[in-house]
């Protein structure tokens, strides 16, 4: 098991590079006052495909060798990552297959299939997507790109953290949504080598806390399939490499109702006039449930991804 490097992340922005958007920072004085603190929020709702998983699957699609390429990728995921891997395929011409649960969201499979990838649809309740995602790989000779367990993709994850650092100045934390924990152990790494002083805390919905039991175990804890609107970080088991670095780097876990994330989105969308999904509220709904204290404090918050279907539509015939 290979674990990234700060190398490794300098050399993720450098493929990122004229690919990747360098998102913006938004502040909220109405919540800087709420909170008694600063925060500064990583828009990465407005990276290409609508997350910040488009860092990871890039870093991971450039890394697969010139005379793989024509053999594609193979991936897994109920949405951003499957975006995120169609876009990247298709910018370098790789074919792309992506293995989705059938109750994905309407928006994130249709965005998958305009990028051009071929979908392969599994029951997330009875059926295993990485043993059909394998299953691909060793047919087709692929690649498989995994959502959160390699270590490209954790350092592709890791430049949201690195940019934010540019972006902000010092912070004394940063919360980020958890389903894998490859966004999370990314930007663990990316404060180790950039800003140390900073704690990398977790938010994980309370019916999913995979993340949280396996860092109070001290080992990797399976759960059953969780159920949230929080559909970004419905995993059972963390990544092994997000978990070696989150144990290594000190990461905290806490947890939130999915009421909570609601008032989040309806706080972003009342207050700052943007769309933010369910999973990429979490950061901000520990900070309003009071489960993180940021009193004081200057505090960074990833918005992980914008890609929703709850959203108002117009009634059959309107």
């Amino acid at each position: 098991m290979r674990l990234p490097t700060t190398a490794d992340i300098m050399a993720a922005r450098a493929r990122l590079t004229g690919i990747a958007h360098v998102t913006p920072v938004l502040t909220s004085a109405t919540l800087d006052r709420r909170l008694s603190a600063r925060i500064f929020m990583k828009c990465e709702n407005f990276q290409r495909t609508g997350s910040f998983k488009f860092r990871g699957a890039v870093n991971a699609v450039a890394a697969v060798e010139t005379a793989r390429r024509q053999a594609g990728v193979v991936a897994y995921s109920s949405g951003n990552h499957a975006q995120a891997v169609a876009a990247a395929a298709a910018h370098f011409g790789v074919p792309a297959t992506i293995v989705m649960p059938r109750d994905a969201p309407a928006p994130k499979r249709a965005a998958t299939e305009a990028y051009g990838a071929e979908i392969l649809t599994y029951d997330r309740y009875t059926e295993d997507r990485v043993a059909i995602a394998r299953r691909l790989v060793e047919e087709r000779g692929a690649t498989l790109v995994p959502p959160f367990d390699a270590a490209d993709v954790v350092a592709g994850q890791a430049t949201a953290a690195a940019e934010l650092i540019e972006q902000a100045g010092p912070l004394d934390m940063v919360l980020a949504p958890v389903g894998g924990g490859g966004l999370l152990a990314g930007i663990a790494l990316a404060l180790a080598a950039f800003c140390p002083a900073a704690a990398a805390i977790g938010v994980e919905p309370a019916a999913g806390n995979d993340a949280q039991q396996s860092l109070a175990r001290g080992e990797r804890v399976t759960i059953a399939v969780p159920r949230s609107i929080a559909d970004g970080a419905l995993t059972q088991c963390v990544g092994a490499v997000p978990f070696a670095l989150l144990q290594r780097h000190g990461a905290r876990i806490l947890t939130v109702p999915d009421a909570a994330l609601l008032e989040a989105m309806r706080f972003f969308a009342e207050r700052m006039k943007i769309l933010v999904e369910p999973t990429g509220c979490l950061g901000l709904a520990a900070l309003l449930t009071g489960a993180c204290t940021a009193s004081g404090l200057r505090v960074g918050v990833i918005l992980s991804g914008g890609n929703t279907d709850y959203l108002p539509r117009a009634p059959d015939g309107a």
